[in-house]
């Protein structure tokens, strides 16, 4: 009789708590945060998608109809944010992409895009008659043009600029021209001036070796590109792994060949 009255005293304890409104309140309360808190976590999880992510595809050289395809199968999408003008790649086409390719992103993540200018940008030519050829390049770097071809014809003055060019047509001081062009200069050349070392350019990316021939009074020739070399992204990362006239002398104004890749396996040991 006496265990009987002992789980009676407990039962009626227990329900006397849970009949208790404060411990009630408290209950419920507790099992709505909790409730609260799973559905927050499985909200984040769906915002955030995670652990779903994919890999940016290369949008590089493609035109933004297509890449905006390429986007759509890759579970990204792409916004064009920036121009610029670059003569040497196709119009309104991508030139440099943010986040890069092969980054990890989360799907649906918007990819920035700058593209190639339709419509080229023009400056004023400037007058170059008369200059050195290092003080020519100088300016036509200020200016957002790029030296072109040396020609050399007879002339007391050895290096001083006597007819500039684009594209075969003469151009005055003045003139507005496609930024980024090349501006070919016919420069004096004594006879008493003799030959001019070649430069070895190996392992040196290609505007680099233009740069270096330019220096030693020489052109660039042929320039031939490994099959991996498909976009103007890759030409400007390829590094020279074969040269002609490397420990030779060459008259000034000769051109010289180049060959590049992308595979450094490939460029010898100096």
């Amino acid at each position: 009789m006496a265990k009987k009255d002992t789980k009676n005293s407990e039962g009626t304890e227990k329900k006397g708590i849970l009949g208790n409104w404060i411990v009630r309140n408290l209950l419920l309360a507790a099992l709505l945060v909790a409730g609260l808190l799973l559905l927050a976590q499985v909200g984040l999880s769906l915002v955030t998608r995670h652990n779903r992510t994919v890999t940016v595809p290369d949008f590089t050289n493609m035109t933004v109809a297509e890449a905006r395809h390429v986007a759509r199968d890759g579970h990204v999408g792409v916004k064009v944010t920036d121009s610029v003008f670059v003569r040497r790649l196709g119009a309104g086409v991508v030139y440099r992409q943010q986040p890069k390719a092969g980054s990890t992103v989360k799907k649906g993540r918007s990819i920035f895009l700058t593209i190639n200018s339709i419509v080229p940008r023009k400056v004023v030519m400037p007058n170059l008659i008369g200059y050195s050829l290092n003080e020519a390049r100088a300016e036509l770097n200020n200016r957002g043009l790029s030296l072109g071809k040396l020609n050399y014809t007879q002339d007391i003055a050895t290096n001083q600029v006597l007819r500039q060019t684009v594209r075969g047509r003469n151009v005055r001081a003045g003139d507005l021209v496609v930024s980024g062009s090349d501006v070919d200069l016919t420069l004096g050349l004594s006879t008493e001036e003799g030959p001019t070392k070649v430069p070895r350019v190996i392992g040196q990316k290609y505007i680099s070796a233009v740069d270096a021939l330019h220096d030693h009074y020489l052109n660039v020739g042929r320039v031939r590109f490994d099959s991996g070399i498909r976009t103007y992204a890759d030409s400007i990362n390829a590094v020279v792994y074969q040269q002609d006239g490397l420990d030779q002398t060459r008259a000034y104004g000769s051109a010289i060949n180049l060959y590049l890749t992308l595979d450094s396996a490939k460029v010898p040991a100096e």
